[in-house]
């Protein structure tokens, strides 16, 4: 979700504005006469760690089913 707000509003708030940022995630966009000129948004790396990647594969484990590595 996003939050539209004037350069005025922006200019009155902008402290409690970064604060929701970073908290809820949500994106303020600034307008100037109605149109959108800026986005703010909670930054991202743009990597994920290794093991949120492997966890995004997994789609079902079930530990008891591992192989038999006894039988040849």
């Amino acid at each position: 979700m996003e939050k539209r707000i004037s350069k005025a509003t922006f200019k009155a708030k902008a402290c409690e504005l970064f604060r929701e940022v970073e908290t809820l995630g949500e994106k303020v966009i600034v307008t100037s006469h109605g149109k959108p000129t800026i986005e703010i948004r909670r930054y991202t790396s743009g990597r994920d760690s290794p093991i949120d990647v492997l966890r995004a594969g997994i789609v079902y484990f079930d530990p008891e089913a591992t192989p038999d590595l006894t039988q040849s």
